[in-house]
């Protein structure tokens, strides 16, 4: 009989497999799925038995498309708030407890990674790549905004280019640009590329972490598409203001054209928060807090009329032409936004 559970945990030999086995929604992680993963990283920690971790998908195209956003829409629509406020803290949760394990953990993110797919693999000790990846965080075109710890850890890792960028963590998590391997590895979003998923997942549980990337780690055939951009996207995205960053873009025609097309159906609010929320997030001393301020954000963003419009425009319709309000930036309550960010002291 074949095993329907979306979550599929298991040890082999020294390893703490975690397989991902919801294919037909591209793994999109629902509070079911959030569950099992914590529990089977729960039980794993102390036990001696389990050396690693390793994170795999059964779909052939997706790693994981993010968070389950039309379970949340419907929460809201319902009006459940109390079941999507546990919802989102319960994964931001997860995210924090995988930056925090004391093992390494592994995500072979052979597919697509988005959003909430980001947030159980963008955190682990090892980040590894292959021709099918590609990464990006689309949640500007849902009302929503970059969460699951990603504006805090983008702004922070430091790949083959050799120092980190919050300046191209901003562009690519806020225009939902897709980085492809060779860009992954050079920002340091990857840690490592592999041309084979199958024989280096077989590698890390027959053999351990350090001979499967011995064996298998080797370098992406193509340029990263990015180092050519890179210096126009460190002078426009240095501002603090969206509208800084659209003006500093007049000097950028070839950067400029590609971020018009890439946030052409982005919500207003959306991209004024995220730019509040990666600023916040530079003065972040923990991934903790940075997840806590995306939890006070995130629930101001679901509150609003913008993320039900916008889930139902790219997800359940699929027309993108969602109506969002305000609709133009200038009309953003961004005072709204900065008080929804504020942390609590801790008890």
């Amino acid at each position: 009989m074949a095993i329907t559970a979306p979550i599929v945990s298991s040890i082999r030999n020294h390893t703490g497999v975690i397989e991902l086995n919801r294919p037909k929604a591209l793994n999109s992680l629902t509070p079911e799925m959030i569950d099992l993963i914590a529990a089977s990283l729960a039980q794993w920690r102390d036990n001696d038995a389990v050396e690693q971790v390793l994170f795999l998908s059964t779909s052939s195209k997706a790693y994981c498309a993010g968070g389950d956003v039309r379970f949340a829409r419907e929460g809201v629509q319902e009006g459940k708030l109390g079941d999507v406020d546990k919802f989102f803290a319960e994964e931001y949760t997860l995210n924090g407890d995988i930056a925090e394990y004391p093992k390494p953990v592994i995500a072979l993110i052979d597919g697509i990674a988005m959003g909430g797919g980001l947030g159980i693999a963008a955190h682990g000790t090892h980040r590894v790549v292959t021709d099918k990846t590609f990464a990006s965080m689309p949640e500007m075109n849902i009302g929503y905004v970059t969460d699951v710890g990603i504006a805090y850890a983008a702004q922070r890792v430091v790949g083959t280019r050799g120092k980190a960028s919050p300046e191209l963590a901003k562009f690519w998590g806020i225009t939902g640009y897709r980085m492809y391997a060779a860009d992954l590895v050079w920002s340091g979003l990857a840690t490592h590329y592999v041309a084979d998923a199958e024989a280096f997942a077989s590698a890390v549980i027959e053999e351990g972490l350090a001979a499967a990337l011995s064996q298998h780690a080797t370098e992406p055939a193509d340029e990263p598409a990015l180092a050519g951009l890179i210096d126009s996207i460190e002078d426009a995205f240095s501002h603090d203001t969206w509208q800084d960053v659209t003006a500093a873009l007049d000097n950028y025609p070839e950067l400029k054209q590609q971020v018009e097309k890439l946030t052409a159906q982005a919500c207003p609010t959306s991209i004024v928060a995220a730019m509040e929320l990666f600023r916040a997030e530079q003065e972040c001393s923990s991934v903790r807090e940075a997840l806590e301020m995306e939890t006070n954000l995130g629930a101001f963003m679901y509150r609003r009329a913008d993320f039900a419009e916008g889930v139902c425009a790219v997800l359940v319709d699929k027309t993108n032409d969602a109506a969002f309000e305000p609709a133009v930036l200038d009309d953003v309550d961004v005072d709204a936004i900065r008080s929804a960010l504020h942390v609590h002291p801790a008890k």
